[in-house]
């Protein structure tokens, strides 16, 4: 009989280990590199209060099931000193992954950004979008006006309640490291690095990429339209 390890226990006895080149190494192995381990809660929301927001606990059954497409999961990656950042939008069924270049971090910015990357997406394949408390989503309503799409919002601290974006942005993170200036990068360049991850295959996927992922999603979509 065979005997598995779980991934909890290998972090944790990687953790233990003190300071030291041993345990440098063994960071150096990990997909997302972090120093220590973040907790999965991290006390009180002291941030203001989203106008209009719909909870995560409201979000139809059918998000959380994976099977139908169009549900995405969305965040902004910071650059340097937080100045800087990169909008990423995932979809749920297929691991797609859009990014897309704000103009400024205003909440007004950074729905227009999402906004104009969502909009080239086909209206039956953008039903919702799950986003966590930041504020810089604080105007939402314009996605909805614009997008005819829901918005909704995880808990305070509760990261893997987007479990998809948030692993998608720890693997950005070997493209878009916290030290630059993020607001440099052209969309056409933010296009090749979410191409990279788009040909990615992933076990969750059966081992086919997003793109793929993606590519049958649009092609039921053409047959059901009769296009």
């Amino acid at each position: 009989m065979s005997k598995r390890i779980s991934h909890e226990t290998i972090y944790a006895a990687i953790y233990i280990i003190p300071r030291g080149e041993l345990r440098r190494t063994f960071l150096a192995c990990l997909r997302q590199h972090r120093k220590v381990r973040r907790p999965r809660s991290r006390g009180t929301d002291r941030r203001g209060q989203i106008p209009n927001r719909t909870a995560i606990a409201l979000r139809p059954p059918e998000v959380d099931t994976r099977l139908v497409p169009g549900h995405w999961e969305g965040d902004l990656l910071k650059g340097s000193a937080n100045r800087s950042a990169v909008g990423t939008l995932v979809e749920r069924t297929t691991r797609l992954v859009l990014l897309a270049r704000m103009p400024g971090l205003d909440s007004n910015s950074v729905c227009r950004g999402f906004a104009r990357k969502l909009a080239r997406v086909p209206q039956p394949l953008r039903k919702s979008l799950t986003y966590d408390q930041g504020r810089e989503l604080a105007r939402h309503e314009l996605l909805r006006q614009k997008l005819s799409l829901q918005t909704h919002f995880a808990d305070p601290h509760s990261p893997w309640q987007r479990g998809s974006n948030e692993n998608t942005n720890g693997l950005l993170r070997q493209y878009l490291p916290r030290t630059i200036n993020l607001a440099l990068l052209s969309q056409h360049e933010l296009n090749v690095i979410a191409e990279r991850l788009n040909n990615r295959p992933r076990k969750t996927l059966n081992w086919m990429t997003p793109n793929e992922a993606w590519a049958a999603q649009l092609q039921s979509l053409n047959v059901a339209l009769g296009t």
